[in-house]
């Protein structure tokens, strides 16, 4: 019997940048990217991991600052076991490749093409690498075209889109009904795959993997406090253990935290100031909010007072986010005081003339709502303090 023990990612993209992000943030986020590939080392040492497999997109592309780079090469070679990397879409297996620049480190491994390549006793990878930013044919069906059952242990490696997952419809769409059957008769044992940066199952066997990215990068979308869709499960690695005698083999997928940012899709519907009151609260109880991005839309009609409290609290909260900011596209709140609000207001002659104007014009359509709205609330927190 042969066995081996190895960890699974992917999606890396080092040296990725987010333009929402303030710059303290941004070298947070940098620095949170290189401490998941930290971790992915510990869970190898952790679980006894032969090696370490990252399919694809392990730079976000081939051209980085220098010092991002140096950084991303320093982590890299500090793995407690080899490591192979495989040439995605954003850092293909080019002229200027940076992966051939990262493999200078020890341990630090390219996989260049789809010869059986040994990494351990018994155990072989076969890869599927993007020699260009977009693929002409299926590289998976390609890799394998012409193998055998065998007793040894089989690893494919690839990166991209999966027929009937996700959008794209190319000739170079992974065809996993190509690779099921090989699964089954000891042509291959599993089959690493990135792309997509959420760990996803794929086919029948439980043998096919999206790893999904170590560290979260884009939005889960949340509505009513109900998952949506977007990256709904990343910031993971796989520890992947197979057992094979002869041609059959046992692979068994074990699911490790590796990230610890969120990106978070948020809307609510507000009407009063009770719902104002919970729309805050819900910010206040993250728990890690410089490591927690969210971009969210507000639908419905608030008083003076009302509007006054969200957005002052809106505007204490954001610096402590590494970025909390308004979906503006989906953004539909209305300012409309109530008859008695406007009656109460400590104002006289030109002020109160002033507010009338400014709420009207915050209610026009086609206006520039959001300063009318700003200076209803200025005006209106000024009136306050004078009383």
């Amino acid at each position: 019997m042969t066995k081996t023990t190895f960890i699974h990612t992917s999606d890396l993209q080092l040296g990725m940048k987010r333009k929402f992000l303030r710059p303290e943030a941004q070298s947070r986020f940098d620095d949170a990217r290189l401490r998941a590939v930290e971790r992915v080392g510990e869970l190898a040492r952790e679980r006894g991991a032969e090696f370490i497999v990252v399919a694809g997109d392990v730079f976000e592309h081939n051209s980085l600052e220098s010092s991002t780079f140096g950084r991303a090469k320093e982590v890299l070679r500090a793995l407690p076991v080899p490591v192979y990397l495989l040439p995605g879409n954003h850092d293909p297996l080019v002229a200027d490749s940076i992966l051939a620049r990262a493999a200078e480190a020890d341990g630090v491994h390219v996989i260049t093409d789809s010869q059986p390549l040994e990494v351990a006793e018994g155990v072989e990878l076969i890869g599927a690498p993007l020699t260009a930013k977009h693929a002409a044919e299926d590289l998976c069906a390609r890799a394998v075209r012409g193998l055998e059952p065998t007793e040894r242990i089989r690893v494919l490696v690839g990166h991209g889109a999966v027929e009937g997952f996700g959008d794209e419809d190319t000739a170079a769409v992974i065809d996993i009904g190509v690779l099921e059957p090989l699964l089954r008769d000891g042509t291959l044992d599993y089959v690493a795959l990135g792309d997509t940066h959420s760990t996803h199952s794929l086919g029948r066997t439980g043998k096919i993997w999206y790893s999904g990215s170590p560290e979260t990068t884009d939005y889960l979308e949340r509505g009513a406090g109900e998952v949506a869709g977007g990256e709904v499960d990343s910031g993971n690695a796989l520890v992947v253990s197979v057992d094979k005698q002869g041609t059959n083999s046992t692979v068994e997928v074990e699911k490790a935290a590796t990230g610890s940012w969120a990106f978070e899709v948020r809307s609510w519907e507000v009407a009063d100031a009770a719902d104002v009151d919970a729309v805050l609260a819900e910010l206040r109880e993250y728990p890690v909010k410089d490591r927690t991005v969210i971009k969210y839309a507000l639908t419905g009609t608030l008083g003076l007072e009302a509007t006054g409290t969200l957005q002052r609290g809106l505007e204490a909260l954001e610096p402590v986010f590494a970025a909390l900011y308004p979906r503006e596209r989906l953004m539909s709140l209305h300012l409309e005081p109530g008859a008695e609000e406007m009656e109460n207001l400590p104002l006289t002659g030109y002020a109160r003339d002033a507010m009338r104007e400014l709420v009207e014009l915050a209610a026009a359509p086609g206006a520039d709502t959001q300063a009318a709205k700003d200076a209803v609330n200025l005006l209106f927190r000024l009136s306050k303090e004078a009383n």
